[in-house]
């Protein structure tokens, strides 16, 4: 007998694509005709971010304050058994501040991803019975993921204040060119998997094994430090842990955010040794920037094409 996915996917094989006018897609002005569609739908977009806001922490006694809960478990768990019991703290100064630092830009970028992926799915009834634009529900669920890592980064601030650790210096630019990264490969990917997902659920399931390869590909509970002497033999190992954005974002947060980071011990002697970072730094974030444009731009445009059978399909 086949299954539900398999029934899917027939009926899927045998009906026409019914595309949107501004569906092509090579089209650059399909793709700017659907960004003023969005815009001019701005206040449908901030009602359903309040929506999403206020479902996730329906009936909650503690509301908000779930969104710090999970990353400060995280915290303990990583700063205590991987920091302190395995030993990464060993040579990583403030490791606390280190690791908390990686866990914020990750939650943002985790949640765009997975809350995105579903976002089609989840507003099926919806979809089915008024128009508008269906990026907004992907961009509905930036939005959500934008306020949770706001929260968090208040909480990652204030501590860098305690310690007495807030870097005063030019690499705080690093910050928001790190976080504009994250939000477009986010939108990006978020874009694409939501439509995807309609025809094939399994996508959702994917991208949670995906997210956590992705989450240790990243130097999120390790420092750079480590990559360069595992890859010392390989050098080119290098370049290519970089093409990953998240990681060249990561570290460019880290490096506006972690000052501590600027120096470090050498285990055993009473030297200080400076924090290794990529060369080339503002010119690899200024291409992934420009890379990511282009595969949201290319995400736009699939979704897109596949939009006109959302209604059949959810």
């Amino acid at each position: 007998m086949a299954t539900q996915a398999e029934v899917r996917a027939e009926r899927l094989a045998q009906l026409p694509f019914e595309a949107s006018a501004n569906a092509g897609p090579k089209s650059v002005g399909g793709f700017i005709a659907s960004v003023q569609e969005i815009f001019s739908h701005r206040e449908l977009l901030d009602l359903l971010i309040r929506r999403e806001l206020k479902s996730r922490y329906k009936d909650s006694t503690l509301g908000f304050v779930w969104s710090l809960i999970k990353p400060l478990v995280q915290l303990l768990i990583y700063y205590v058994f991987i920091g302190t019991v395995l030993g990464a703290a060993r040579g990583v100064p403030q490791f606390a501040i280190f690791v908390f630092s990686g866990l914020t830009l990750w939650g943002l970028y985790s949640e765009i991803i997975a809350s995105g992926t579903s976002s089609i799915v989840t507003n099926a009834g919806l979809i089915k019975k008024v128009y508008l634009p269906r990026e907004i529900f992907p961009l509905a669920s930036t939005g959500s993921a934008i306020f949770n890592f706001l929260i968090q980064m208040i909480v990652l601030l204030a501590a860098i204040l305690l310690l007495g650790q807030f870097p005063i210096s030019l690499n705080l630019l690093y910050v928001p060119a790190a976080v504009v990264i994250v939000l477009i490969w986010g939108v990006a990917f978020a874009v694409l998997l939501s439509a995807l997902n309609v025809y094939l659920r399994d996508i959702q399931y994917l991208v949670e094994v995906a997210m956590l390869l992705l989450f240790w590909a990243s130097p999120i509970v390790y420092s750079w430090n480590l990559v360069v002497d595992a890859a010392k033999a390989h050098s080119w190992l290098l370049e290519i842990y970089l093409l990953n954005p998240v990681s060249l974002a990561m570290l460019a947060f880290q490096r506006g955010l972690w000052q501590a980071g600027s120096q470090v011990n050498v285990i055993g002697t009473n030297t200080i040794q400076p924090q290794q970072w990529p060369a080339y730094m503002d010119v690899r974030l200024a291409f992934a920037a420009i890379a990511g444009l282009v595969v949201l731009f290319i995400a736009q445009r699939i979704f897109a094409r596949l939009q006109g059978n959302f209604a059949q399909e959810i």
